[in-house]
Order: structure tokens, then sequence, then C-alpha cells
């Protein structure tokens, strides 16, 4: 049995556009443990988005296989939650019953009350306390993307899936999410996989950072991240963190076509 949640094996994606067959990812290689978080960077274009959707089984590879808790991913899992930039709460209902949306579609064992209950736990734990009554168009830009991860979580999925979740956001606020986010994990357990173009964010929330080459993508680089936890912002300004972040910024030039270097190297 193997210890990982979620393999990607040998995972090759085109997509068939006017112009002609669009290579996107080449036997691309990525496994997260149970519990880990992994985050993945690479060149505008090069199929990290793409590879959300394989995960959650909302498309299928044109060859290898995506594994999801020991079955290989064919359709749609009710186990997998998902995250994105834009929060896509919906104004005619309130913050509450955004995040019980979820519930109304994908069957969980719980009743209305116990639904409920985890609801205002979960906005509880983001700081939203208060606001389950609001709509969205009351809430900051940053209110509303933690009530979108609160909806991402009600129903307890497996794996969370986050597609750039912060970045439509200022400076702050997106450093107060990411520690929201640890929050989040030490109450509700997942295994996370963080798309994201910001190198700070992939090291302050993962655990390994995956660099996808340019298109058609492979794992090009692997960093296990050596932050210990709990993590603090202050963490990201230390010598050997920053000199970190050059090694990623390295990696991206590289699968840029901007830069040479070894892109093979795995760090560990």
């Amino acid at each position: 049995m193997s210890r990982h949640l979620i393999e990607i094996k040998s995972v090759t994606h085109s997509y068939v556009t006017q112009t002609g067959t669009l290579p996107v990812l080449q036997g691309l290689d990525i496994s997260v443990a149970e519990g880990g978080f992994a985050a993945v960077i690479g060149p505008s274009g090069c199929g990290k988005s793409t590879l959300t959707r394989l995960i959650a089984g909302l498309m299928k590879p044109n060859s290898g296989e995506v594994w999801l808790h020991g079955e290989i991913v064919t359709s749609p899992r009710s186990s997998v939650g998902m995250a994105f930039q834009n929060p896509v709460l919906l104004e005619w209902r309130s913050i509450l019953k955004n995040v019980l949306l979820p519930i109304e579609i994908v069957p969980k064992k719980m009743t209305r009350s116990e639904a409920e209950d985890r609801a205002r736990h979960l906005l509880s734990l983001v700081g939203l306390a208060g606001f389950e009554d609001k709509r969205p168009s009351e809430l900051s830009g940053g209110m509303r993307q933690r009530a979108s991860l609160c909806r991402a979580l009600i129903h307890q999925p497996e794996v969370l899936i986050l597609d750039e979740p912060f970045g439509a956001l200022d400076a702050f606020t997106r450093e107060d999410l990411w520690q929201i986010m640890h929050r989040l994990r030490e109450e509700e357990p997942f295994t996370g996989v963080l798309i994201t173009h910001d190198l700070r964010e992939s090291i302050f929330l993962a655990d390994e950072v995956f660099v996808l080459s340019g298109r058609p993508a492979h794992t090009q680089y692997r960093l296990k991240v050596p932050l210990s936890k709990p993590r603090q912002i202050e963490q990201l300004y230390r010598p050997d963190v920053i000199e970190i972040l050059a090694t990623l910024r390295h990696q991206i030039e590289i699968a840029q076509g901007r830069a040479t270097g070894r892109s093979e190297s795995m760090v560990t």
C-alpha cells in the first residue's frame, strides 16, 4: 500500500485547438503524502491548473494515471474540495448559506443542524464569527476568500486543491490568510495541493514545492521545505530561506528558458 494519498504517474495531456494539438503535460510525476501539503509553481501556461482538474477528476489524462487514496481517478470525486482566486460566492445567499452549499450537492452524513454547526465553527476558525448572515458584497475581498475556504472544507474533503486563491489580494491580507491556512490545517487536517505564482507563499504554506518545466511540463525540481512549525512570517526573512527563494526563482527562469543550469536536481 502506497503511503501517498495523491500520486500523479507519468501523466501526459494535450488540448485540441483550432490550430492543432497543444501539448501541456509530458510524463509528469508528483506525489503527496497523506496529510501533506504540496505547492506547484512554474511558468504561466505550463499546465498547473490542468493538473488540479486531473486530481479532482474533472478530466482524464491522455496517458498516465492519477491515483487518489489507492484508486485511479476516473470521474469527479466528492472527497476533493476546491478553492479558486475568485471566491464565486452567491450574492443572494448569506455567508452561512454559501458555506453550506456543497452539503446540498455532495451527499454527506450530516443533519442540517450538524452541518450548520460545522459551518459556524469553520467561520469562527477563520475570524468570520458574527458575519454568518451578511451577504458577500458586505465583506472585503479577504473575508470573502476566508468564506470560500470554509465552503471548500465544509464536507470534510480528504484533499483540498487551492488554485491561486490569494493571488488577487493585497500583501498584508495574503500573509494573514497564509497564517489562517496553517490554523485550518491544525484544526481540520487535509491533504493540500496549492497552485501559486508566489514563491514566498509556496515556502510558507507547503511541505514540498514542485517546480514544473515549460510546456509540455514535467517535474523539473522538487524542494522539501526546511521551515519548522508552527510557522511565522519572520521565518521568510532568514538568510537560508532567502537563499531557497533565490534557488526557486532560478528554477523558474530555467523553465522559462531565460537561464541555464541544473534542473533535474532534487533537494531532500
